[in-house]
């Protein structure tokens, strides 16, 4: 993800008394230790940027995981970034230009007869190296906060959904290929574009070919301890009411991580290219992760299982709100 200019939006949070018992909503069956067992996982994986084996095991452990929850389908939306452009090729496709990257979106679907659907969705891949480590910027950097989290958030918010009884809503969790860019350095590269969720965006027709989703909702950098979510400005842009909504359970289940006064920039994410494509679009991300961010230290001895959990159960209360 990357900065972009400061916005001057005006953010008032009608921070009124929460009435969200909502009708089924399993919020504490969301189990934060299961989730720090999932980014331990990872994290055994290695390096898990584009084109590394551990990319690789990364996306056999989502979809093999997916495979053993109660779900409709889980599918690998596949194909080959050129470096022209942020729309590539579809991988079966043949063209005459070299390919760069071969990617996969993993798709898992619940609930798919409901024709109401919302996008959780967050990122797999990782930095490729800790470029921002003043002391070695060449090494791994493991991604415990920055990647393993949002997968861990999604893969424990799909064991409870499978359990649960159905909300008002289908779910589509979208884990996102390649959205540290074609460089795998995030924000350490000054052309950093997004490759997953652009890809995704460009064929939405592949999962909704009637109706768009009603809303998504982006997950990243969730789990590290001192966290503060605030809402973001193109979010509060393109999803002003589901921004509110969310914070607004959030405040009442983890008030010293969620807040109300928003950053006072814009960050570019995944939530981006939904938003264009007409899905009113929201990120939930803790940016402010110094000493941290993008270093060898991105451990999981940095990460709060109470954090994780709080933003876990929030997921799960705003899912059943809807």
């Amino acid at each position: 993800m990357k900065f972009r200019f400061p916005i001057l939006i005006v953010f008032i949070a009608l921070m009124a008394p929460l009435a969200y018992a909502e009708k089924g909503a399993p919020a504490d069956k969301w189990n934060g230790d299961r989730a720090m067992n999932d980014i331990g996982i990872q994290l055994s994986f290695g390096r898990r940027a584009l084109d590394t084996l551990g990319h690789e095991k990364t996306v056999q452990y989502i979809e093999g995981q997916l495979a053993n929850t109660k779900l409709a389908s889980v599918k690998g939306q596949q194909w080959i970034d050129t470096g022209d452009t942020s729309e590539g090729q579809n991988l079966l496709s043949t063209g005459s230009n070299q390919p760069h990257h071969a990617l996969v979106n993993i798709v898992a679907r619940f609930f798919p007869d409901n024709p109401r659907r919302i996008i959780i969705g967050t990122h797999y891949d990782s930095i490729g190296r800790a470029y921002a480590d003043k002391k070695h910027p060449d090494a791994p950097m493991p991604g415990a906060n920055n990647s393993a989290s949002g997968v861990a958030l999604l893969r424990e918010t799909a064991r409870v959904l499978s359990k649960a009884s159905p909300p008002s809503v289908g779910v589509d969790l979208v884990f996102f290929d390649g959205e540290e860019g074609p460089k795998s350095l995030g924000a350490g590269d000054r052309n950093w574009r997004a490759l997953g969720s652009p890809w995704f965006a460009q064929h939405l027709s592949d999962f909704y070919p009637d109706a768009k989703p009603e809303s998504a909702v982006l997950f990243d950098m969730v789990c590290y301890k001192n966290m503060e979510l605030k809402p973001e400005l193109s979010s509060l842009a393109s999803a002003k009411d589901e921004v509110e909504k969310f914070w607004k359970i959030g405040g009442a289940i983890g008030p010293a991580v969620f807040k109300e006064e928003p950053y006072p920039y814009a960050i570019e994410d995944d939530h981006n290219a939904l938003a264009a494509a007409g899905i009113p679009s929201f990120l939930v991300i803790g940016f402010k992760y110094d000493p941290w961010f993008n270093t060898t230290e991105d451990t999981i001895d940095k990460c709060s299982q109470a954090n994780l959990e709080a933003v876990g159960r929030t997921l799960l209360r705003y899912i059943y709100a809807l």
